[in-house]
C-alpha cells in the first residue's frame, strides 16, 4: 500500500512529468543529431589510442562512483587497457564487492580503493592525502594519468552536505570540481599527456535558460521550494558540469604546455543503473521499459563506450562532448558553451573551493 501511495504521489507530481518527457525528448534530440550530422558528414569521429609505453610504471585512472553502474564497468574496462586502476566509492564492503568482480574478469589488474564521500569537503581532502601517500609507498610516479569524473546521485529529496549544500549539487558538480581543483597538480606533473572526462548527461539539454549564482550554485536556493525540483537539480548540476568542462578546457590551452592536460565532456545516453533507486520501483521499471522499447536502454557494458571514447581519444582532442560510441562527438546545448556563464561559474566554484581550503588550514591549525 506504502508503494502504490508513494508512486501515485510521483505520477502526479510536475517533476516526474518534466523528467519523463523533457528528458526523453533531450535524448532523442541527441540521437537525431547524430543522425543529421552523419547524413551531412559533419560528424567528428576520434579513434581510441594505445596508452604511452614511455612511463616507468603504470599510468594510474582515478574513477570515482565506481562502486556500482557505469563506474564500475569503467573501472574494469580500464583495468583491461593497462591503467591501475583507482576506484572510489562510498563503501568499504561495495568497494571489495566491485574489485573482487573485476579482478575475477582480469587476474592481472592492478586496483585500489578508496572510500570518499564526494559531497564532503573534508572527505576529499583525505582522499588526496592518502591518494599522494599510497602513489609515495608503491613507489609509483607522483602524477595521474586519468580522471574519470563519473560519481552521480538522482535524490527525490532535500538533503544538506557537511557544508550546508545541496546533495545532488554537492555530489553531482561540485564534488567534481574540488576534486579536479586538488588533483589538477598531479595531473599537470605527469611525464606524459594527462585527461579528465566529466561524466555528463542528455538531461543538461532540459535546461533552456540558467542562472547562475552562489545560491543556486550551491544548491541552497532549492532548500526553500514547496516541492524539492529533483528533476530541476539534477538537469542544473550536469549543466554546471559541463560549463566546468568547457571553462577548464578554455583555461588550461592557456598554460604554457597546451593539451599537456586534456578535458573532455563524456554522455553515456539512457542506461540502467540504480541511478533512479529513489524513484518507486514500478515507475522507473516502466520507465526501463520504454526506452528498451523505443532501443534507447544500454547495458553499463554498453554504455560506457562513450566514456572509453573520451578516455581513449588522442591526447590532442581536449573541450569535446563524447556520445553515442563509435568515438562519435556532438554538440551539446548552446547554453553549455556559453562563456559568460561558464566564467561565472569558474569564479563562484573557486570561491567555495579557497574559503573551504583555508577553514580547513586554520582548523589542522588550531587543533
Amino acid at each position: 500500500m506504502k508503494e502504490i501511495s508513494c508512486a501515485l504521489r510521483f505520477m502526479f507530481s510536475a517533476e516526474f512529468w518534466a523528467m519523463g518527457l523533457c528528458w526523453t525528448v533531450s535524448l532523442l534530440a541527441s540521437y537525431w543529431q547524430l543522425v543529421l550530422r552523419r547524413i551531412t558528414g559533419r560528424c567528428e569521429v576520434y579513434p581510441r589510442s594505445e596508452l604511452p609505453r614511455n612511463l616507468p610504471t603504470r599510468p594510474v585512472c582515478i574513477v570515482t562512483g565506481a562502486t556500482s553502474g557505469l563506474g564500475a564497468a569503467a573501472a574494469s574496462a580500464l583495468s583491461k587497457e593497462g591503467f591501475s586502476v583507482v576506484l572510489v566509492g562510498l563503501s568499504s564492503e561495495l568497494l571489495s564487492e566491485a574489485m573482487e568482480e573485476i579482478r575475477k574478469r582480469n587476474k592481472d589488474a592492478h586496483l585500489k580503493g578508496f572510500v570518499v564521500d564526494l559531497s564532503s569537503f573534508c572527505s576529499i581532502l583525505e582522499f588526496k592525502s592518502s591518494l599522494e601517500k599510497w602513489l609515495t609507498d608503491s613507489d609509483m610516479h607522483s602524477s595521474i594519468q586519468l580522471l574519470i569524473n563519473n560519481a552521480g546521485i538522482l535524490a527525490t529529496s532535500v538533503r544538506p552536505t557537511p557544508e550546508g549544500y545541496d546533495q545532488m549539487m554537492g555530489t553531482n558538480y561540485i564534488g567534481a570540481f574540488f576534486l579536479t581543483k586538488l588533483l589538477l597538480p598531479l595531473l599537470k606533473t605527469s611525464p606524459v599527456g594527462s585527461r579528465i572526462v566529466n561524466v555528463t548527461s542528455f538531461t543538461h539539454r532540459a535546461v533552456f535558460d540558467a542562472q547562475i549564482n552562489e545560491d543556486i550554485v550551491t544548491g541552497k536556493c532549492f532548500f526553500r521550494s514547496k516541492e524539492y525540483p529533483y528533476a530541476r537539480v539534477y538537469q542544473y548540476s550536469k549543466l554546471c558540469l559541463l560549463l566546468f568542462t568547457y571553462e577548464l578546457h578554455r583555461q588550461l590551452n592557456l598554460d604554457n604546455k597546451p593539451w599537456q592536460v586534456s578535458v573532455l565532456a563524456a554522455d553515456p545516453g539512457m542506461v540502467k543503473t540504480n541511478i533512479m533507486q529513489e524513484v518507486p520501483f514500478s515507475l522507473s521499471n516502466i520507465a526501463y521499459l520504454v526506452f528498451r522499447v523505443l532501443g534507447l536502454l544500454q547495458s553499463p557494458e554498453n554504455g560506457i563506450n562513450s566514456i572509453l571514447d573520451a578516455a581513449l581519444a588522442p591526447s590532442h582532442v581536449s573541450g569535446a562532448y563524447f556520445f553515442g560510441g563509435e568515438g562519435r562527438t556532438l554538440r551539446s546545448s548552446a547554453l553549455s558553451y556559453n562563456t559568460r556563464l561558464g566564467e561565472k561559474l569558474w569564479n563562484i566554484s573557486s570561491n567555495m573551493f579557497f574559503d573551504l581550503k583555508l577553514a580547513s588550514q586554520a582548523t589542522s591549525s588550531s587543533s
